[in-house]
Parts: C-alpha cells; sequence; structure tokens
C-alpha cells in the first residue's frame, strides 16, 4: 500500500496543482463524449454515432448548477437542430441553396423555442446532422443518438458531484487585498515626501487598472457561486455565497474609493507643486494611516474567505483591533488636516475629500456594517424564493407549524 501511494504521489500532486476550471472542463467532456459514445454504438443502428458524444459534449458542464439550469437549454438546442435537419433531410437533402435556407429555418426556430444564448447551436446542430444524413432510417437514428448524449451529459454531473471552487474564489479575493495594500503602502510612502505630479497620476492609473482585477475575481466568484448551488456536498451553501460575495463588494466599494482618494492626491498635488504634499508631521500620520488600513483590507480579505469557525473569529478580532487602531489614527489626522487648512484655506475642500474618503474605507469594512449587510443580504434572498415558490414555501411552514404543534409540551 505504500508502494501505491509512492507511485501515485505525482500524479495526485498534479491534479491538484491543476485542478482548476479548465482542466476539470476538459476531463468531464472528454469522459462524458467518451461515455456516450460507448453507449451509442451499442443502441444505435449507426456504424459510427458521432452524434451521441457531440451532444454530451456540449451539454456536460464543470458545475452542477449550470449543468441544470444551461444543460436543458443545450439539449433543447441540439435536439431542435437535429428535427430540422431531419425535415430537411426528408425533403431536399443537402445542396448549397438548402445549407441556407437550414441556417436560416434552425436560427428561426431556435428563436421560437427560446433556448437563449444557445441559438446558434441549433443551427450548428442542424448542419452537422444534415451533412451526415442523406435519409430518414438514419435521421432518427441521430434522435436516438442525441438523446444518449444529452442523457450522458446530463447525467454524469449528477452521479459525480464536480468539485467546489469556494478556496480557488477565496484566494482571488485574498489576492485582490494584497495588490489594494501594495498601492496603498505605495501612495502612503509617496504622500509623506515630496511627490511630482506625474508621480501622482501614475498611483492613479494603477488605481484604475484595479477594475479590471475586480472582473476577473468576480468571474471565479460566480464561479464558486455556481458550484455551490444544489451540490449534496455542501451545507450552507447560500451563507456562503452571501458572505464571499458581500465581501467582494466591499473590497468593490473600498477600491473606488481609493481610486477617487488617488484622484484627490493627484489635484492636491498639482495645486502644491513644488511644495510638498502635506506638512512633515500630517505626511508621516497619513503614511502610518493608510498603512494601518491596508493591514486591515488584507484581514477583512482573510475574514471573509475563512470558512472554520474558530480561524473566523480570531480573524474578525484582529481585524477589529486594525480598525479601532486606525481610527484613532483617522483623529488625528483629522485634527492635523484642520490645522492645515485653517492656516490654507484654499485647499481645504480637497483635505476634506481626503478626509471623507478615508472615513468611507473604515466604515465599509467595519464588523457591525458587515454583520448588517450579511443578514440584509440573507432576508433578501429568503424574500425572493418565497415570492419565486409560494406554494412550496406555505407547504413548508405548514409542516414546520404542524411539527411544532406536535411536539410534547413542558411540563
Amino acid at each position: 500500500m505504500q508502494v501505491v501511494r509512492e507511485m501515485t504521489a505525482p500524479a495526485v500532486e498534479f491534479v491538484k496543482r491543476h485542478r482548476d476550471p479548465v482542466t476539470v472542463q476538459m476531463v468531464r467532456s472528454t469522459a462524458a463524449a467518451t461515455v456516450a459514445y460507448v453507449i451509442a454504438v451499442r443502441l444505435s443502428p449507426e456504424a459510427a454515432p458521432l452524434t451521441a458524444p457531440l451532444t454530451a459534449l456540449l451539454v456536460v458542464q464543470v458545475t452542477l448548477y449550470s449543468t441544470l439550469t444551461t444543460g436543458m437549454r443545450r439539449v433543447n438546442s441540439v435536439v431542435t437542430g437535429v428535427v430540422v435537419a431531419i425535415l430537411f433531410s426528408l425533403l431536399v437533402g443537402l445542396t448549397w441553396w438548402s445549407l441556407g435556407l437550414l441556417i436560416l429555418a434552425s436560427l428561426i426556430v431556435g428563436h421560437l423555442v427560446r433556448v437563449d444564448e444557445f441559438v446558434p447551436e441549433v443551427a450548428i446542430s442542424a448542419m452537422l446532422v444534415l451533412g451526415v444524413t442523406t435519409h430518414g432510417d438514419t435521421a432518427w437514428a441521430r434522435i436516438v443518438e442525441t438523446l444518449i448524449g444529452a442523457f450522458v451529459g446530463m447525467g454524469f454531473n449528477l452521479l459525480l458531484a464536480p468539485p467546489v471552487w469556494v478556496e480557488e474564489a477565496g484566494e482571488s479575493i485574498e489576492e485582490l487585498a494584497r495588490r489594494v495594500r501594495q498601492l496603498m503602502l505605495r501612495i502612503g510612502e509617496e504622500a509623506a515626501g515630496r511627490t511630482p505630479p506625474h508621480r501622482a497620476e501614475a498611483r492613479l492609473h494603477e488605481a484604475r487598472r484595479l477594475d479590471h482585477d475586480i472582473t476577473e475575481v468576480d468571474a471565479d466568484l460566480r464561479q464558486a457561486e455556481d458550484s455551490l448551488r444544489l451540490n449534496p456536498r455542501v451545507r450552507e451553501g447560500l451563507l456562503h455565497r452571501v458572505v464571499l460575495r458581500t465581501g467582494l463588494d466591499t473590497l468593490e466599494i473600498c477600491t473606488v474609493v481609493l481610486r477617487v482618494l488617488a484622484r484627490t492626491l493627484a489635484d492636491l498635488t498639482k495645486k502644491r507643486d513644488p511644495e510638498p504634499l502635506f506638512e512633515p508631521e500630517t505626511g508621516a500620520v497619513f503614511e502610518e494611516l493608510l498603512s494601518e488600513i491596508a493591514d486591515a483590507v488584507v484581514s477583512f480579505a482573510v475574514l471573509v474567505t475563512t470558512s472554520v469557525s474558530a480561524n473566523a473569529e480570531s480573524a474578525e478580532e484582529r481585524l477589529a483591533s486594525q480598525l479601532r487602531q486606525a481610527a484613532a489614527t483617522r483623529d488625528k489626522l483629522a485634527r492635523l488636516l484642520f490645522e492645515e487648512a485653517r492656516r490654507d484655506a484654499r485647499q481645504w475642500q480637497l483635505l476634506g475629500a481626503v478626509l471623507t474618503e478615508v472615513n468611507r474605507i473604515l466604515d465599509e469594512m467595519d464588523t457591525e456594517h458587515r454583520t448588517r449587510r450579511l443578514f440584509e443580504e440573507l432576508d433578501r434572498h429568503s424574500q425572493a424564493q418565497r415570492a419565486r415558490l409560494p406554494r412550496l414555501t406555505r407547504l413548508w411552514e405548514r409542516l414546520r407549524r404542524n411539527r411544532r404543534d406536535a411536539s410534547p409540551r413542558p411540563r
């Protein structure tokens, strides 16, 4: 047994390192298409039933939720395309003008059956089937192959639960927080001394590029949310989704405010050039404050991506301590900025904007604010579910009421 573990250790390590959606999609699609072909060879009268693996390849998805939601539309689009191709093969066969009519008819029928984003797949399936179908018996065999491929593709993820991508989404969120932290540290270091206008503009462009990072993290988070839905291996999937989504929303707001802060500092640098951005003491306090906020951003990301309760409690305590320290430094900075505004009232609006933007970031990461936001999102999801399934909700509430009434009362 030990020898087997040592021999398979490299393969296991390779799988762990390459456990990403692209790799899993390739493996699952290949396996589903192969199984569909093996079944179709036994059940279809065709010598090479390639429509079955084609359909399985189109239907199978990475997550169980996407299989159930998009799989039905894909099955509908493929079957519709096959039916259209059968009708054309029975009437006219394959010519240049029949191919054009087939494509046009497939696109029209695709919109009529409401397959949404899979309308082109209706025409694709129809062309593939028409290209190898010349008479009715073969055409109906394609229907059997399509159903086999659809059944295999739908059942593949139902029987073999796909992986959960929460860990990958958490790593993306933490990486985004670290990028925000590095930018905050650079802004604070440069603001403590004399900042040239071109360098302040460079930091503003860096803050704007964070929007692209948020888009990538949002894609990873959507993948994780889909993997949590309807997954039998996951408990409290809704809570996991809400925690991650609200955490990313908070980080996105922080990056937006950071971009506004960089814009304010760039404007203030232009107005004060060639003088320093702040007085020496004010600049030092501002650098200290951004350093503390930067550390709090990373702690916030760790908090929202931590699943173990003990670790979550320690992460929340660390974040609360960092926010209290940052709030004390903020109060000190406010007094210094007020003194600078009194000495030079021309930039009081920009100095006030700096303090306002710092306050906004601290408020967004506040633990009480986060808890309140979580409860609001959970209530919103519950209300949406009740509105979407009113009969099921009433039945569930009736069962809970009957169980409560039937339970023995304490004497």
